[in-house]
């Protein structure tokens, strides 16, 4: 069984009703911790031995966050800027991450259309991640196709629910080794690949 890390971060968790859903979903699951960045470190003094610890016990780490200015929330930039230290995460001697698993989970309000070539955004939501897939690569991590909920304003609770669903069968797919690598190469998102046995 692998052990997950959910490194969560929204600076208005309780106007969320997607991410509630989908943190709500997954609390409890043997094998899962979520680390609520916005909630451990409201000062932002965030306490980087012990972040690194958290790594170092657990298999897959998922950046869990909203898509704020097609980037993540001030906190995960700094939790990377702190945590990933040169000797630690990266450089010749930085190999504590190597062969972990990283994933990112986002909402976005914009539907998917919008995120493309011709879209009003002009770029995938794959482009715009680019920096975390390098981030990860780095640090000899392997990193996974996003988890993405589009249109986030419009879901009706039944569209909460079915993502909530979705997101607890790919954290247990995960935890359980469900995953087969190859299977990661063609997938747009995780999303579209996530085994419906689990």
């Amino acid at each position: 069984m692998k052990k997950i890390l959910i490194l969560f971060a929204h600076p208005a968790y309780q106007k969320s009703r997607i991410n509630k859903a989908l943190i709500n979903q997954v609390k409890g699951i043997e094998g899962v911790t979520i680390n609520n960045l916005y909630e451990k470190y409201p000062d932002f003094f965030i306490d980087v031995p012990v972040e690194q610890k958290l790594l170092l016990e657990h298999d897959i780490i998922i950046w869990h966050h909203p898509f704020y200015w097609y980037s993540a929330p001030a906190i995960i930039k700094e939790w990377m800027d702190l945590v990933l230290q040169h000797g630690f995460a990266y450089g010749t001697k930085g190999r504590a991450l190597e062969g972990k698993w990283a994933i990112s989970a986002i909402s976005t309000g914009g539907r998917k259309t919008i995120y493309s070539e011709s879209g009003d955004n002009h770029f995938t939501i794959n482009q715009f991640l680019a920096p975390y897939n390098q981030s990860a690569t780095l640090c000899r991590m392997k990193y996974l196709p996003p988890f993405v909920v589009h249109s986030s304003h419009t879901l009706t609770e039944r569209d909460l629910q079915l993502h909530a669903d979705d997101y607890q069968r790919m954290i247990l797919s995960l935890r359980d080794e469900k995953y087969d690598e190859t299977t990661f190469s063609e997938a747009e998102y995780i999303n579209h690949i996530i085994p419906h046995d689990a």
